[in-house]
């Protein structure tokens, strides 16, 4: 007893010691905060989140042990529970066992969980801390997206992908039509069907069917142009069923008006539904994607009236049923064209008399940017459409044309290059059409200007001889590419 009456004395003057001492902490640090609070210059001396990321390992843990220690002095006794991570807005950091969890945390990509705490309830601060450190939470989807909005898909390399192609060059017969299925000619070589174009700076998404009947579940997909359009339409068709026979998808081509008119051999396009999604993709003949009007409607030998400032009429009827457009034209704007369709140059619902506007490149150029002005025009009324004008396919004719001895007989993938670096498109009529528009620029042309050994060139079957075809391209082949990129758009 006398023992026990003895020690008391002591044991109550040390803990009088530890409360004072813990009062003086407590004021100093409290006053160190306040001061730092208003103090601009102290202020600035605080590492911003950037900068707390960037610590080294030792720092790290200084900075995490001193903000905790700070921390719990300045919470009251009631509140020390590792449930309440904030007080008085003082945040505590959690420190993932010290320097060397923090070189962890240091290296990790944004989104990637750095630690795994499973003890007590400090495991549901997890993602609070994160937070605190490293700002607002960001998922990967959507650094993706908004990255991609961003990404000048027309700049990047071709690369090597085994992967690939999207579909088998012998099926999709469903689709494809057989002269422009090059496994089905006497080519040999396929190593054209194993690249990818890769974006620089950003990931082109991955194209699946499923993935895209889902994003356009409801919806109408219209290409509008000439023979390359129906191959971009043919190949996005083969894409979505990776080439496999598909007695599901509907022929709702009347629904557009595209039916064999009489005397004719086929359509002037084809329109398809997928049931599952309600998704239609369409393809609408239009060459030189203005308004083609016979003048005697009772004989169709006659000329007709090429309104170079008019769209064409499926577009103008059509429109308020399409989600995503796709437009272009190019490669019937010459004479022979002109004199073997019998079409006649109007503007103003009057013959053209305009000797600038006459020459078949200004008149071309005349018609893209009326057809994209109008087009623009139209969006505030549709709201949900999507328009882009894809850009000029190019040709690869070597010492000739189609009817004049030109080839194209590279096999050798990208044997002239697989790099491109420039910043503005190569089609500058394109360009220019577009630029200050609603309507973007799909800008295939510089990607494929590498890819000569990808055309039909003299395999097709039934070619003349001497005649080689550079303008169209094997399919599975350049045109999966462009769908690939329109894909990652929509």
């Amino acid at each position: 007893m006398r023992l026990r009456m003895k020690l008391g004395p002591y044991k109550l003057r040390w803990k009088a010691k530890e409360l004072s001492l813990f009062l003086i902490v407590l004021v100093c640090a409290t006053i160190l905060i306040w001061t730092w609070n208003k103090s601009p210059v102290l202020t600035s001396l605080l590492p911003s989140k950037n900068q707390l990321l960037q610590l080294s390992p030792a720092h790290f843990s200084f900075t995490c042990f001193t903000m905790n220690i700070i921390g719990i002095l300045l919470r009251p006794v009631s509140s020390f529970s590792t449930s309440n991570s904030q007080h008085l807005g003082i945040p505590i950091l959690i420190c993932y066992g010290g320097a060397e969890e923090a070189a962890k945390h240091k290296h990790s990509p944004k989104g990637e969980k750095t630690g795994v705490v499973k003890s007590g309830s400090i495991s549901t601060q997890t993602e609070e801390t994160k937070n605190v450190i490293l700002g607002e939470k960001t998922s990967e989807q959507e650094e993706k997206r908004v990255a991609n909005q961003a990404c000048n898909y027309a700049k990047g390399k071709w690369v090597i992908d085994d992967k690939r192609p999207l579909y088998s060059g012998f099926g999709c017969k469903q689709w494809l039509a057989p002269m422009w299925a090059c496994r089905l000619m006497r080519r040999q070589d396929f190593a054209f069907e194993k690249l990818r174009w890769q974006p620089n700076g950003c990931e082109m998404e991955e194209f699946e069917g499923s993935k895209f009947l889902k994003r356009m579940q409801d919806k109408t997909l219209a290409f509008v142009g000439d023979s390359l359009g129906r191959q971009q339409f043919q190949s996005l068709m083969c894409m979505i069923t990776a080439g496999k026979d598909s007695s599901n998808v509907l022929d709702v081509g009347k629904e557009y008006g595209l039916v064999i008119p009489p005397g004719g051999k086929r359509p002037n396009g084809w329109a398809y539904r997928f049931p599952s999604t309600n998704t239609t993709v369409l393809y609408y003949w239009s060459s030189s994607l203005c308004d083609l009007e016979p003048l005697n409607v009772k004989d169709p030998h006659i000329e007709y009236a090429m309104h170079l400032d008019r769209p064409p009429a499926f577009l103008r009827q059509f429109l308020h049923k399409i989600d995503v457009l796709v437009l272009n034209t190019g490669h019937h704007w010459n004479r022979g064209k002109l004199r073997a369709n019998r079409w006649v140059m109007y503007v103003g619902g009057v013959p053209n008399t305009n000797r600038k506007i006459a020459d078949m490149g200004s008149a071309k150029n005349f018609t893209i940017h009326s057809t994209v002005k109008w087009l623009d025009s139209q969006l505030p009324k549709h709201p949900h459409l999507k328009t882009f004008y894809r850009s000029i396919s190019p040709r690869h004719f070597v010492n000739g044309d189609w009817n004049s001895g030109g080839s194209c007989d590279n096999t050798t993938p990208m044997s002239i290059g697989k790099e491109v670096l420039q910043e503005e498109s190569s089609d500058h009529s394109a360009a220019s059409a577009t630029r200050g528009t609603g309507v973007k620029l799909l800008d295939i042309t510089a990607l494929s200007q590498v890819r000569d050994e990808g055309h039909i060139s003299r395999f097709r079957i039934t070619a003349s001889p001497g005649v080689q075809d550079c303008l169209h391209w094997c399919l599975p082949g350049v045109p999966d590419t462009w769908n690939e990129i329109l894909f990652a758009q929509i």
